[in-house]
C-alpha cells in the first residue's frame, strides 16, 4: 500500500504523547485490576468497573489514533471521561498506593485526550 505525500506520514508529537498516555493508563488500570482481585472485597469490586471501562477505552483510543481514524476526536473525548471516572474511583482509596498511581496515570491521559479531542475536532 503506497502512501500519498502528506497522508498519515508523520504523527504529531501531541498525538504520540496522547497515545503514550493512553497506553500508560491502560497498563496501570490492568495492573490495578490485578491488585484489586488479590485484595477482594466489595469496595474493590466497585472500582473494578471503572478500571475495566478505562482499560478498554484507553486501548481502543490509542488504536484509533495510531490508524488515523476519523473518529479519534470523539473517542478521545469519551476516553477523557472514562479516565476521569476511573481516577475518581481510584481516589476513593487514598491509602492504596497502586490506586494512587493509577489515578495519576488516568488524570494525565484525560488531560492529553481532552487536548487531542479539541485539536482534532
Amino acid at each position: 500500500m503506497k502512501q500519498q505525500a502528506g497522508t498519515m506520514s508523520v504523527m504529531s508529537k501531541e498525538m504520540q504523547d496522547c497515545i503514550d498516555a493512553c497506553m500508560t493508563a491502560h497498563r496501570m488500570c490492568e495492573e490495578t485490576m490485578s491488585s484489586c482481585m488479590q485484595q477482594g472485597g466489595q469496595a474493590q469490586m466497585q472500582v473494578m468497573r471503572a478500571l475495566m471501562d478505562c482499560a478498554d477505552m484507553t486501548r481502543v483510543c490509542a488504536d484509533m489514533m495510531m490508524r488515523g481514524s476519523s473518529m479519534s476526536a470523539e473517542m478521545c473525548a469519551m476516553c477523557a471521561r472514562a479516565c476521569d471516572m476511573c481516577a475518581e474511583a481510584c481516589m476513593s482509596m487514598p491509602d492504596d498506593q497502586q490506586m494512587m498511581r493509577c489515578a495519576q496515570a488516568c488524570r494525565r491521559c484525560s488531560e492529553m485526550c481532552r487536548t487531542m479531542a479539541g485539536a482534532t475536532a
